[in-house]
């Protein structure tokens, strides 16, 4: 695994990207696919009555999806932005889930979970920001009860060594911290940590063909209605940004991928 190409930093999402990527992928959602990926990455695994931790909440949009669509007895979210976790928490009171959900804002390090403590870690393409994956995934079976699940999407990389030139570009519009590893990586990072029953699934074509239906209607039928929310030049930075994700999307270089994993009982 190389290092991040920056610190992990909490604020990375500001008002005008949180406001492009709902538009792309709705309400309270910062990560692709929005409800229908949240319900494809979790058909192998049931959670009613479970308590969830979710690692990265965000908005928590999510985290009302948990319980309401999925069933979810509790669900803890954890995030280091304290604005996200301002409107995840208001999300939540809308919702009138108050004692179901909970979100708490956390610092770098340990998840502020008790040993054994929760049925599922979730978390939705948020830990690539997180830089040491072998510690995470220790912590994630700290966590988790004995037959406990880890389910997750990641961005994961094609291949090892330095990143190409379109890689790098993509990393600089995107503007986000970036901690990749290999599929192969990961599987042996997750063994490593205790995990047994260990699946990776491919989300790569299908994500491909999804950013460039939302590259093309960020380019047509979307931009005037951006331009008048966020900005012409910021409009014009995103159309860039989807544009070099397509490219290493096409190259192989960008895998987005689901994990699951089980702590052994």
């Amino acid at each position: 695994m190389e290092p991040a190409e920056r610190p992990a930093q909490s604020g990375e999402y500001d008002e005008g990207m949180q406001a492009l990527l709902q538009h792309v992928w709705g309400d309270g959602f910062l990560s692709p696919g929005g409800a229908d990926e949240v319900a494809r990455l979790l058909e192998d695994v049931d959670l009613r009555g479970r308590r969830v931790l979710d690692v990265g909440c965000g908005l928590g949009a999510v985290d009302v999806l948990l319980v309401t669509r999925h069933g979810a007895a509790q669900v803890m979210g954890i995030d280091l932005d304290a604005g996200l976790i301002a409107k995840a928490r208001a999300r939540v009171a809308a919702a009138g889930l108050a004692q179901r959900i909970q979100a708490r804002v956390v610092l770098p390090g340990p998840l502020d979970c008790a040993d054994q403590s929760v049925d599922v870690v979730f978390s939705k393409d948020s830990m690539v920001q997180i830089p040491d994956k072998a510690a995470l995934f220790a912590e994630c079976h700290r966590v988790l009860k004995p037959g406990g699940w880890l389910i997750a999407s990641d961005w994961l990389r094609g291949g090892t060594g330095a990143y190409s030139a379109q890689m790098q570009e993509y990393f600089r519009l995107e503007g986000l911290t970036y901690n990749m590893a290999s599929p192969e990586e990961t599987r042996v990072a997750l063994a490593a940590a205790g995990f047994s029953d260990i699946k990776l699934r491919d989300r790569s074509t299908w994500y491909q063909e999804l950013a460039r239906r939302e590259h093309a209607a960020l380019s047509g039928e979307w931009r005037e209605t951006l331009i008048a929310r966020i900005g012409e030049a910021r409009t014009a930075h995103f159309i860039a940004n989807w544009r070099q994700l397509v490219t290493v999307l096409e190259r192989g270089e960008l895998l987005p991928t689901h994990l699951l994993a089980r702590r052994g009982r």
